[in-house]
């Protein structure tokens, strides 16, 4: 019997909970009047989705979600006369697009978790594959389509 590492983003095809919950924590932190704060779940969400999530409608959430708050924590930033704090500072219309952005990102989240994994040409049958020889199991390491090892 022999037995294969593999790591984690390759096999496994969920999200990561970190970015889920990042994802969830944005909008609720902004509407709190933590939006200072809230930078942290975004670059989070942001670096797990870019770097362990392979749909690409994640991550153009997740960069949706950084964008929309860059752009308010960069006029607080540059601005002499702004406001003590970012949550004072920025405008409702920019709460409703980092509240929006959060909540298409946890919709695309829960998308990818609800859609059903791709269906395999034929069913399992131990020795079914074609990198068998002398009718034997193949090895893992010439046989990647079919998990007969």
């Amino acid at each position: 019997m022999s037995v294969v590492a593999t790591s984690p983003a390759t096999t496994d095809r969920r999200t990561p909970r970190a970015v889920t919950v990042s994802a969830w924590a944005v909008p609720v932190m902004v509407l709190a009047q933590f939006a200072l704060l809230a930078g942290v779940p975004v670059v989070i969400a942001l670096v797990g989705a870019l770097t362990r999530i392979r749909d690409r409608a994640v991550r153009l959430a997740a960069v949706l979600v950084a964008v929309a708050f860059t752009i308010p924590l960069t006029v607080w930033l540059v601005r002499p006369d702004g406001a003590q704090s970012l949550s004072k500072d920025i405008h409702p219309a920019f709460v409703g697009l980092i509240v929006a952005a959060s909540a298409a990102l946890v919709l695309t989240i829960h998308r990818t978790r609800r859609r059903r994994l791709p269906a395999r040409s034929a069913p399992y049958s131990p020795g079914s594959c074609s990198n068998t020889s002398g009718g034997g199991r193949c090895s893992w390491s010439r046989c990647r389509r079919w998990r007969c090892c």
